[in-house]
């Protein structure tokens, strides 16, 4: 198949070191690096490592339960609402 390409020109100097490197046509040098170059993008990814956290003893909780918690909240904000400290 014949056709035209328009390539960047830091791509265009390394293809011709490469030819020159490997005494090739540019046609050689072009198919064989877009060979590779397609042969690993369609390689499946890599499975990744689950990402893991180590737990952490975080000490006594400082409320009982989220309702004390949330009360706490409500007479801080009514504090300083008030301008008391």
């Amino acid at each position: 198949m014949r056709t035209t390409l328009t390539l960047d020109e830091d791509n265009a100097r390394r293809l011709t070191r490469l030819r020159k490197a490997r005494d090739a046509s540019l046609k050689a040098v072009v198919n064989d690096v877009i060979r590779r170059g397609l042969d690993e993008a369609e390689k499946p990814p890599r499975p990744r490592e689950p990402f893991r956290t180590k737990a952490a003893d975080a000490g006594e909780f400082l409320f009982p339960s989220v309702k004390e918690a949330l009360q706490a909240l409500d007479d801080e904000y009514d504090r300083k609402k008030l301008g008391l400290p």
